[in-house]
């Protein structure tokens, strides 16, 4: 999905919100309560915390003070869901969001490149080859996201995440690396799936190694 969908998603959930605000009314002569239409309200708080979870996560914050905060049909409960979706669009629009999960996968990135050297040394280079490679993959995923390449396929009314082979293509494409760092991540990808797919015999530890400090000069040149 692209950064300009999640805008589009989050501009709809607050144009819903301001609809349910329409719905306002007051319960009580002396001391006025207000309130808006129950069921609108449970919509709109479902299809935001939908949204939140597969943007955020459940332990994100924005998620934990949706969930606690919204559930009940108050005014005030929809004043503050306004809130929250006001912020995560200036979160999305200024970039936060990527620039967050960037810092996130650098550090995931870095502990996951470390088994690998770890595994080098105790003579393991198939199973170091492919974790290697899938930090490779989730990389250029990153960079689909960060950049707005489509990283998902409609297949039979079906999403199908796109293969790190298409990806890597597309990120060429779309100039954020050259072509000749594209036909360098197509031959780390292949030496990949060889140790993937039990073809041992087809590299040495060395060639992991190389693999390895060049998807981490990569990583640092190219980054998310």
């Amino acid at each position: 999905m692209k950064l300009s969908d999640l805008i589009k998603r989050i501009d709809e959930l607050i144009a819903m919100a301001q609809e349910v605000q329409k719905s306002q009314y007051s319960d009580g002569e002396r001391f006025p309560v207000k309130y808006v239409q129950d069921a609108p309200m449970s919509g709109l708080r479902t299809a935001c915390l939908s949204f939140i979870e597969r943007v955020y996560g459940k332990e994100h914050t924005h998620f934990a003070q949706f969930t606690a905060k919204t559930d009940s049909h108050f005014l005030s409960d929809l004043e503050r869901a306004m809130a929250i979706l006001l912020a995560i669009r200036s979160e999305l629009s200024g970039g936060w969001l990527f620039d967050m999960k960037g810092l996130v996968a650098a550090e995931l990135f870095s502990d996951f490149l470390d088994q690998s050297e770890h595994l080098l040394e105790q003579g393991y280079k198939d199973a170091a080859a492919v974790m290697i490679g899938s930090v490779l993959e989730e990389h250029l995923r990153q960079l689909c996201l960060r950049h707005e390449v489509q990283v998902i396929d409609l297949k039979d009314d079906k999403q199908v995440p796109r293969k790190a082979d298409r990806l890597n293509a597309e990120l060429a494409r779309s100039s954020v690396y050259s072509a000749l760092d594209s036909k360098q991540v197509t031959a780390w990808l292949g030496l990949r799936n060889d140790a993937a797919h039990g073809h041992y015999d087809r590299f040495t530890s060395e060639q992991v190694r190389i693999f390895m400090r060049g998807v981490i000069e990569f990583m640092t040149r190219v980054a998310v």
